[in-house]
């Protein structure tokens, strides 16, 4: 008869408790990395519930030129950058009234001059003009009479003319944003390619819209080109009710049909809508700005020819739901878009550039860019 090695047990057991004292000590030191994960964690921590401190301050100095002291996104970690842009909202944006002066009435003007021509008019084309696309290889369009009576007569919006802009991505950083009240209160809104902002969505982005983009891609793989049934177009441009629509119809010669029949429907449905064209040189000029700026992509996405503009002709310039990072500021994952997680074609553009572009002008009291929750009212 065999009899069990009472030492064999014990030694089980102790090998089991520690192997739970080594589990412990490993989630115990892991949570405090978590804690202190960044350098002034605490520090921050009892500032925020000082409540938010003077964009001026000399903490909020600090804050900012940590962020501006990075020139080249590569330069940093994406979770760095993340942390000292949360550690940078404990500090009331205020805008610097002489460096957006600078910024907009001197850099701007000189490069791209939106007031001027943002739009295709008949006072920056004349008739008869052999306007050149701002893709060069699609060479030149002629402006017949046909063709000018669509432009408007001059631009209709000019310098600083509106007091508050918002400009509204599409990024899933609005996703539960509760955003939509604030955005509505801005005197302009601009948006991008037709978002919904209808019914579940109305909370976090809004409904108000002066301006919309419309990239003709969307007419072609949603519309069929708008040759057959246009009243499901029509009834998606109703959404933004009286706001305008803009399109890039000289951006390349693929483009130039469809953007026209958006103007042929709207009449015929005898719309309000004004609808507008992007003015190429002014397209072009501003893509050789930014790219001598470091945001280099085959093409600046719409939301940057938007803020662009919204600089020139708004006092005060707000973004919401531009995040080009699979995770929030604070690392949970997020979607795309806020009403879908489809991914834009690789190489295309360079969002995560042109976010990275967006949060230094934050910084220097440029721009403000919305990444938290709202809390209007």
């Amino acid at each position: 008869m065999r009899y069990a090695d009472p030492s064999a047990n014990r030694d089980l057991l102790g090998n089991r408790t520690l192997l739970f004292i080594f589990i412990c000590a490993f989630a115990l030191v892991t949570l405090l990395q978590q804690l202190l994960y960044s350098r002034s964690y605490i520090k921050r921590y009892f500032e925020f519930y000082k409540g938010p401190l003077e964009f001026n301050s000399t903490r909020c100095l600090e804050l900012r030129q940590e962020i501006l002291e990075v020139k080249v996104l590569s330069m940093v970690k994406q979770s760095e950058l993340f942390d000292r842009w949360k550690s940078l909202q404990i500090c009331k944006w205020a805008m610097d009234t002489s460096e957006a002066n600078l910024f907009n009435r001197s850099t701007l003007s000189r490069c791209c001059n939106a007031p001027g021509f943002l739009f295709t008019t008949q006072k920056n084309t004349p008739i008869e003009t052999n306007l050149r696309y701002e893709v060069e290889s699609s060479g030149f369009y002629h402006i017949n009479q046909e063709i000018f009576q669509m432009f408007p007569k001059e631009m209709p919006y000019y310098r600083s003319q509106f007091k508050k802009c918002a400009v509204v991505g599409n990024g899933g950083i609005l996703k539960n944003s509760g955003c939509g009240k604030e955005i509505n209160s801005a005197d302009f809104v601009f948006r991008c390619n037709l978002p919904p902002i209808s019914g579940q969505y109305t909370t976090d982005v809004g409904e108000k819209t002066d301006v919309v983009t419309v990239n003709p891609s969307i007419i072609i793989d949603r519309f069929h080109k708008l040759e057959k049934w246009r009243r499901p177009f029509f009834r998606v441009l109703q959404m933004y009710k009286n706001a305008s629509v803009l399109l890039p119809a000289f951006y390349n010669v693929r483009n130039t049909l469809v953007s026209f029949r958006v103007k042929y429907l709207l009449d015929d449905f005898g719309s309000q809508q004004q609808v507008y064209f992007f003015h190429p040189q002014y397209l072009s000029n501003m893509s050789r700005y930014w790219l001598s700026l470091g945001v280099r992509a085959k093409r600046i996405s719409t939301g940057l020819i938007l803020v662009t503009a919204a600089l020139e002709l708004c006092e005060e310039v707000h973004l919401f739901g531009f995040w080009a990072f699979p995770m929030n500021p604070s690392g949970y994952h997020i979607t795309h878009h806020y009403y879908d997680n489809v991914k834009p074609k690789p190489g295309f553009h360079a969002m995560p550039s042109e976010i990275f572009t967006f949060l230094h002008l934050h910084s220097r009291g440029i721009l403000h860019v919305h990444t938290d929750t709202c809390n209007y009212g």
